[in-house]
């Protein structure tokens, strides 16, 4: 029996809103060829396995698929670690920074799946959606709420990676970062936050608040 905290992950400042994530401190306790059992299981949009808390070794998985990165697992598990300088994924090192109750992490846009960005005219537009523009199965839709004050709105679909709507995609919203070249506020899902801005070397940090709503025990299937 595994140990399984169940957070949220880009909450609004009053803890509302946030993407669901499943996090196994002890990741090491579950096989790699359960794992992804595991995530289909469980029916999150990710769960991660902390194979090395020291060292910051983590895995992520979809229902469907294993992910070099994200960005809600990530934010997370950094902030559930509490004082890692920096989390090591499959895609590469990801640095940590921590203002006050957030927690803000550091990666590259090419990393995680390939989000196609498709701007529509009004965030009104991106609200009505009732599926991804053009039946992708891959994209993340959005619009300007406010140019001036950097917020907008967008809402991410990704049947391709096992996920129909995702409340709040930290990957996809440094590809939205580096596209508007200049710190943003994206509004996703029904209530989720996510802070983005361009970083150094081409890199861009993502963050937000996080809650834990949950800690219990979890047989494998």
């Amino acid at each position: 029996m595994s140990q399984l905290h169940l957070l949220r992950v880009f909450c609004a400042e009053d803890g509302s809103g946030g993407n669901p994530l499943g996090v196994f401190l002890h990741g090491a306790e579950t096989p790699d060829d359960r794992r992804q059992a595991v995530a289909a299981d469980l029916g999150l949009s990710e769960t991660v396995f902390v194979d090395d808390a020291a060292s910051g070794a983590i895995r992520i998985f979809t229902p469907a698929e294993e992910l070099d990165f994200a960005g809600h697992p990530s934010v997370g598990t950094a902030w559930l670690l509490g004082d890692a300088p920096s989390l090591r994924p499959p895609a590469g090192e990801v640095r940590v920074r921590r203002d006050a109750e957030d927690v803000y992490v550091t990666a590259r846009p090419e990393w995680g799946p390939p989000w196609p960005l498709v701007e529509l005219g009004t965030a009104e537009e991106v609200e009505a959606l009732d599926g991804p523009p053009g039946g992708s199965d891959l994209v993340l839709a959005w619009a300007w709420i406010d140019r001036d004050r950097g917020t907008l709105r967008a809402r991410a679909f990704g049947r391709r990676i096992g996920i129909e709507e995702d409340e709040a995609t930290g990957s996809a919203a440094t590809k939205l970062a580096a596209h508007a070249g200049r710190p943003v506020e994206i509004r996703q899902g029904r209530g989720s936050r996510i802070q983005a801005r361009p970083a150094d070397d081409g890199f861009v940090e993502i963050g937000g608040r996080s809650v834990l709503d949950e800690v219990r025990d979890y047989t494998l299937p």
